[in-house]
């Protein structure tokens, strides 16, 4: 990724605050066996400041959408409280096989690491950490003749991988997902999970500020399929 293709990605920038689309395949740091990661071109984010600006929490690998990113140290702790609070209104967009009888709904489910030798796989598990997602389908379509579902998920609480993970244990896995849905590990659809809304409530005496993703090229024939009508604006504060 060039330094100019990440600032084309901006969404949303003020003196505390950046909100970047991430793309798809990049990792927001680097794991464990080196590699490519998203953090390493946030220094053409820099706007004059002294220091490139860091992640105040972390998206999927594959995982599409909003991105938000402190500017400096004293703003990422503000950043990190809201997020661990729950303070941060986050709505996935999602494309899932098959899909739920009812219009909206909410999912309690533990969870907790799947074992050491997995990483951050993760699974349901009753000794786990409590973990809560509510969803609301926004649309249904068949595919080959197979059902599927646009829904918007909300994460009330923040576990690794949690919508992925709840999702199929509903037994509506999200189209794509190569480790806990269907998908096939290569030539298989791109995982349909997309950071479509983000609202940071930063300052107090101002409005939450609201940003919202485009949603990208490879997922955008199943949402079309789905009644989805495309986007209306992009807008950059």
């Amino acid at each position: 990724m060039t330094p100019e293709e990440i600032v084309a990605r901006l969404i949303y920038r003020d003196g505390l605050m950046l909100i970047i689309d991430k793309p798809a395949g990049y990792p927001v740091h680097r794991g464990p066996k080196g590699g490519d990661a998203l953090e390493d071109y946030f220094d053409a984010l820099r706007f004059g400041l002294p220091r490139a600006p860091a992640l105040a929490h972390r998206l999927d690998r594959d995982t599409t959408g909003c991105l938000v990113l402190g500017r400096h140290r004293k703003a990422l702790a503000t950043l990190g409280k809201l997020f661990k609070d729950g303070k941060v209104g986050k709505t996935y967009w999602a494309v899932v096989e098959g899909g739920p009888a009812e219009d909206e709904g909410r999912i309690d489910l533990p969870l907790a690491k799947r074992d050491d030798t997995r990483g951050w796989w993760m699974k349901v598990d009753p000794a786990g950490m409590p973990s809560a997602t509510t969803w609301k389908v926004m649309g249904r379509a068949g595919e080959h003749g197979k059902p599927i579902t646009w829904l918007a998920l909300e994460p009330l609480t923040g576990r690794t991988h949690q919508l992925r993970v709840h999702c199929a244990a509903m037994n509506w896995p999200i189209v794509g997902d190569s480790i806990y849905g269907n998908a096939p590990r290569a030539r298989g659809p791109s995982l349909h999970l997309h950071a479509r809304d983000v609202v940071v409530p930063l300052y107090k005496n101002k409005e939450r500020v609201r940003a919202s993703a485009p949603v990208p090229l490879e997922q955008q024939e199943r949402l079309y399929a789905c009644g989805w009508q495309g986007e209306v604006f992009r807008l950059v504060d």
